[in-house]
């Protein structure tokens, strides 16, 4: 069956964001801010994308999503960071409305409608597990009752970790959070077009039955200065310095290197 991850790497979308902008210039503006930017590359280099190169199964498509207009020198630089990894293509559009687009993308991605597909939604400051796609694909096989009867079944591995990453190394929570972008995932069935972007992930469990694994920490959620999330007040989440134990943890669940982290975080 084939999997489909959707990324939006910095994407000026129409809609899409937590956080107004007066126009898609002041998006722009804000989303191509070199600091911001700087900052999301060193967390796609050092968390996002560590353990997509680790998955235990590693057929599945991810498809990056840039703005036509991101400056060249960082579309190169992404270029670079996704070199060889072939499970990865980079597609360019303008700003178009968000969920609009981005479901036209996951359907054109589809090797064939009338089969059946996993999705997922990759934030490129984010971490699944170095199972995440095996486990993914395991739990729709264990149900096929279930999956025979409906159009969408959503799968959600609701443990996992928020961490802020920096110069000194990582500071972790474990959180218990269900239905969160970086640990859900949606059969579709074939021969229908919808998508896991018809549905906002908090309300996905209104229009489909969906299946809780709490088993295992299967994702880290990056906070940072730019979370959209957190241009707004929010509830604060504290984290503290990794713990031998969890450092050794991250490495083996995430594929994500305390030691890379602080390289990377004390560039200049």
């Amino acid at each position: 069956m084939q999997v489909i991850g959707l990324c939006r790497f910095s994407y000026p979308a129409i809609g899409g964001f937590q956080v107004e902008h007066e126009g898609i210039e002041e998006r722009i503006a804000f989303l191509y801010g070199e600091a911001r930017l700087e900052e999301r590359f060193r967390l796609f280099e050092t968390v996002a994308l560590p353990c997509l190169r680790a998955q235990t199964d590693p057929d599945f498509d991810l498809i990056i999503v840039i703005g036509d207009s991101l400056p060249a020198h960082h579309e190169a630089r992404l270029r670079d960071l996704v070199a060889g990894m072939p499970q990865v293509r980079i597609e360019k559009y303008p700003p178009l409305p968000q969920r609009a687009v981005m479901k036209d993308i996951l359907n054109k991605a589809r090797r064939d409608l009338d089969k059946p597909c996993l999705q997922f939604r990759y934030d490129d400051d984010d971490a699944v597990s170095v199972d995440f796609i095996e486990r993914l694909r395991g739990t729709i096989s264990d149900c096929p009752g279930l999956v025979a009867r409906h159009r969408s079944v959503a799968v959600d591995f609701n443990m996992g970790y928020a961490a802020e990453f920096g110069a000194n190394g990582i500071s972790a929570a474990e959180i218990h959070r269900p239905y969160f972008v970086a640990g859900l995932g949606m059969y579709v069935r074939g021969g229908t077009k919808l998508t896991i972007m018809n549905f906002a992930h908090e309300k996905i469990l209104r229009f489909m039955p969906t299946i809780t694994l709490s088993d295992a920490p299967m994702f880290v959620r990056g906070l940072h200065s730019s979370n959209d999330s957190r241009q707004k007040r929010v509830k604060p989440i504290p984290v503290m310095p990794l713990t031998v134990e969890q450092v050794a943890e991250f490495e083996a669940r995430f594929a994500i290197s305390e030691a890379d982290v602080r390289q990377v975080f004390s560039a200049t």
